[in-house]
């Protein structure tokens, strides 16, 4: 345990970004041996999923005030609905010879670390197995047929479950060592996108938090080194169950049916050249998890529903057309209302999403940098997600502080300094002008501790703060406006600017919400048109 802390903490400080120098990183990029963004399977049956998310008619609204609609079957319409909402292709984008694909969960720098399996019993339109989710052609390759009865007594009928992988090279292609955080951070917003994606279909998500990472690998096959002879190693994540919140799956059962499951396909290799990063080899040994005692499911406080957004969009609308936000106009203002009602948002309610996927207490809390919220003094302000943490944050940050109670009752939101901010959350965001131009920006802070006991929920942690991405991602488009995630930000100079003086609390993640400013020289197309 004390080696493995010792790497985390070796890697989390490495991994920084300072104003006098950027955490290590490629420096140039090689364009011949960019990452493909889709890995295939090639020699694996293929199933074509139907396009159905237009059928979908649950609004985003009733998802953020936890009113599920009725369940649907467990069947390939169904799913399909699941993956093209949460996984699937939104929209392809060009700028003169160049296409790209856009996706309905955000990922840095658009290079889409994450791979989704889905394991499920036999279902109208599925066999039993393990099945890869394919977003390029929204098809699932079927990589394990599962024949065995102790297989489909795992699920009970009560759900199916999904599992998410990343590939480091992919982030580390561009970013370097500092890629795994944006891994961990991309995990995050697919856990949440799912969440969303599944509770419009009236299922409820949990994380399987007991799991071990090579249970997990095992599971999806990630581990069959024949596979993957050439091809980029996956790094097993996190196991969601969906369905009935009641139900556990049995892995052990699961695990020995795969015994005699038949494989199929080889991986392909999604680059010609490949840097190695250390760094990056040793988080994910420090982080790995051992099988641990299943959590106590929390009872989260019964809140307020949040005030209706601007726009009552379907969900199906809303998840297609989130993107992230290149440059913000610096004039956009929003109202308090819709400011408070996206913070209520961030907050643990029951059975809603994309909470109903977390276990564990919230443990990531909001310094935000209010710029232009009618009704609300420009300054720094704190949401504290978990009331308990109160006690810890005001001893933790400046003591000069005002910690001053604003907003609606139900809102833990505290005003902090009455500043103009703009530049200091430029400065603190690499320079980025986007981090002054928005309406309020926002720095993610995590109660750290948390790690240096257990290293394995270092992922964790990143995990939570890509799901508060997620949601912020969401709101800003069902309030008008738009989001967009930051990785790079000079980690220490926003705990200097909080008087965080140790490792009890880190900042992981930051963010920014504003009026987008579109770039014209795009062009933009329907994201399952036939490709040329």
């Amino acid at each position: 345990m004390d080696q493995s802390r010792h790497a985390l903490l070796e890697y989390h400080e490495r991994s920084k970004h300072r104003v006098n120098f950027y955490a290590p990183g490629p420096g140039t990029l090689d364009w011949t041996t960019q990452p493909d963004p889709f890995r295939v399977f090639h020699g694996t049956p293929r199933v074509g999923l139907p396009l159905a998310a237009d059928t979908l008619a649950t609004r985003y609204n009733a998802l953020r005030c936890g009113a599920l609609p009725p369940a649907r079957a467990f069947d390939l319409t169904s799913l399909a609905i699941l993956f093209e909402l949460s996984l699937g292709l939104s929209a392809w984008k060009s700028y003169g010879a160049q296409r790209w694909a856009l996706r309905c969960n955000p990922s840095s720098g658009n290079l889409h670390p994450t791979e989704s399996y889905l394991l499920c019993p036999a279902l109208p339109g599925l066999s039993a197995g393990v099945y890869h989710y394919l977003s390029r052609d929204h098809a699932l390759e079927h990589r394990a047929a599962v024949d065995d009865l102790r297989w489909t007594e795992a699920f009970s009928d009560s759900g199916v479950l999904v599992g998410i992988s990343s590939i480091h090279w992919r982030e580390a292609w561009k970013y370097g060592m500092r890629a795994w955080r944006y891994c961990q951070h991309d995990c995050g917003h697919v856990i949440a996108a799912l969440s969303y994606a599944a509770t419009a279909l009236g299922w409820q998500t949990r994380l399987v938090e007991a799991a071990a990472d090579d249970e997990l690998s095992d599971l999806l096959g990630s581990d069959r080194s024949k596979d993957f002879v050439d091809a980029e190693a996956e790094a097993p994540d996190v196991l969601l169950w969906i369905g009935n919140p009641e139900w556990r799956p049995d892995l052990e059962r699961m695990l020995t049916a795969l015994d005699k499951a038949r494989w199929y396909g080889r991986a392909n290799q999604l680059s010609s050249g490949h840097v190695k990063w250390p760094d990056i080899d040793s988080i994910h040994r420090a982080t790995h998890k051992a099988r641990t005692p299943e959590p106590t499911s929390p009872n989260p406080e019964l809140r307020p529903s949040p005030a209706k957004p601007a726009l009552d969009l379907r969900f199906a609308q809303i998840a297609r057309q989130r993107r992230s936000a290149v440059n913000f106009d610096g004039t956009t203002r929003i109202a308090s209302a819709a400011f408070f009602s996206m913070l209520g948002c961030l907050l643990p309610r029951r059975d809603t999403p994309p909470w109903n996927a977390l276990i564990s207490p919230a443990a990531v809390h909001a310094a935000l940098f209010v710029h232009r919220v009618d009704g609300l003094e420009p300054g720094l302000y704190m949401l504290v997600r978990n009331p308990g943490a109160l006690p810890a944050l005001r001893q933790s940050l400046r003591p000069e502080w005002l910690w001053k109670k604003t907003g609606p009752d139900y809102l833990p939101l505290y005003f902090l300094l009455p500043y103009d901010l703009r530049a200091v959350a430029k400065l603190i965001c690499c320079h980025q002008d986007i981090a002054a131009d928005a309406c309020f920006a926002l720095g993610m802070i995590a109660r750290f501790e948390i790690a240096l006991k257990q290293p394995w929920r270092y992922r964790h942690l990143f995990w939570e703060c890509g799901i508060l991405g997620q949601v912020l991602y969401l709101e800003a488009e069902a309030a008008g406006v738009r989001a967009t995630g930051v990785g790079c930000f000079f980690d220490d100079e926003m705990h200097t600017l909080l008087g965080v003086k140790d490792h009890a609390w880190q900042s992981l993640y930051h963010f920014t919400v504003g009026g987008a400013v579109d770039d014209p020289r795009l062009s933009a197309f329907p994201p399952y048109e036939v490709q040329p």
